[in-house]
């Protein structure tokens, strides 16, 4: 059997220990099976000891995400640095954007040529309309353009129009753009049960986050409440601190107070969660491929969502969901009263967005394709 030492060594290297649980947890695993030492680097909230516990090394680096403070970005940077200087890796794969600048410049920095960048979603400052994400984000594109894809590199995407923007805006060259659609779902865990009694239920999982919808979904809750449809709005999610995005605490308990939607707060159990629901929403303004979209697919709920990046990957309208422009509630309360009112059209969406998951979005096949990047980056043995 090779000892660890003898392993190539391979580092992912995420914003949260809690983004590395929810979204590459099975692909490290796979990983490790495919004769993988993993190596997790990653801010500290609570989960080290629990990764740890899986059987994965982890490197400790407490990143800012909300963070532009130049000095903090050096310290950041030679924190970085020092953890892939130690751990001497063969592979070092970025998830998002900071992770990517730092990383891929501490890769370079030593010699480490065999790196896989993955911008999910984009992040704030492409989805945001304020001024500071704004005036930011042409020197996001040029950090963007000196780290994404240098000589060796490979870029991963969770959709198709990220891919297609930064191939066409010269970011990076298309022969070392990846496809790879989401971080997979487990469909035993998620799978298809009786909906229950009641009024319909909607519920929106996902950080509290401004750019998820979170403000438009409440207003939409308004709508309906106004107009006498039975349903039950349902808010899934803590907010998210170390976003400037974020949504806080006292505005979602005066929404409870008001009773227009209910507040859940932070929930483990999404499943559950999913099977006590009768639609799944999630009005983003962008995203890379939501997950919690493949998990209602998974569990057969119909999804109303947005059309923007990511969402109009998973949801094709009328197949196994309904897509509104973004930003606009009474859409978005038209398309939930059509679906409170109509139980055998819930049934049809659900029962194509079950099928959906398992051809195209079960952990097994996104593994698989992760693993395929590695093996091109690494090269011939």
């Amino acid at each position: 059997m090779q000892s660890d030492d003898n392993k190539p060594r391979l580092i992912l290297f995420v914003s949260e220990d809690w983004f590395f649980l929810s979204h590459f947890l099975d692909r490290a695993r796979l990983a490790r099976q495919a004769g993988y030492r993993c190596i997790i680097v990653a801010r500290d909230n609570g989960s080290a000891a629990r990764i740890r516990d899986m059987g994965f090394e982890f490197e400790s680096v407490p990143i800012d995400r909300r963070g532009l403070n130049p000095f903090a970005a050096i310290k950041d940077f030679l924190a970085v640095r020092a953890i892939f200087k130690r751990h001497r890796p063969s592979i070092v794969h970025n998830v998002a954007l900071k992770p990517i600048v730092l990383g891929a410049l501490a890769a370079r920095s030593l010699g480490i040529s065999r790196i896989v960048n993955a911008p999910v979603g984009m992040g704030y400052f492409f989805s945001s309309s304020a001024l500071r994400a704004q005036i930011l984000k042409p020197l996001l594109f040029l950090a963007l353009k000196a780290s994404l894809n240098p000589a060796g590199s490979k870029v991963v995407f969770e959709n198709s129009d990220d891919l297609k923007a930064l191939v066409e805006s010269g970011t990076i060259r298309r022969n070392d753009a990846r496809l790879i659609p989401g971080a997979g779902v487990d469909i035993d865990e998620f799978s298809v049960r009786p909906e229950p009694e009641g009024p319909p239920v909607v519920v929106l999982v996902a950080r509290m986050l401004i750019d998820k919808g979170v403000r438009e979904f409440v207003e939409a809750a308004r709508i309906l409440k106004r107009d006498g449809v039975a349903v039950r709005m349902q808010l899934v999610g803590a907010p998210d601190p170390h976003n400037r995005g974020t949504i806080g605490e006292d505005e979602l308990k005066r929404w409870a107070e008001e009773g227009v939607a209910e507040w859940l707060g932070h929930r483990t159990d999404i499943a559950a969660v999913l099977a006590n629901s009768h639609i799944a929403c999630l009005p983003s303004y962008r995203e890379g491929l939501p997950k919690v979209l493949l998990e209602a697919m998974a569990s057969g709920k119909p999804i109303v969502t947005t059309d923007v990046p990511g969402c109009r990957q998973a949801v094709q309208d009328g197949v196994n969901g309904l897509i509104v422009p973004a930003r606009q509630p009474e859409p978005l309360a038209a398309a939930l009263a059509s679906l409170c009112g109509d139980a055998a059209l819930r049934h049809r969406l659900g029962t194509a967005g079950r099928k959906l998951a398992e051809e195209l979005y079960a952990n097994e096949p996104i593994g698989r394709q992760t693993l395929e990047v590695y093996r091109e980056v690494a090269g011939p043995e």
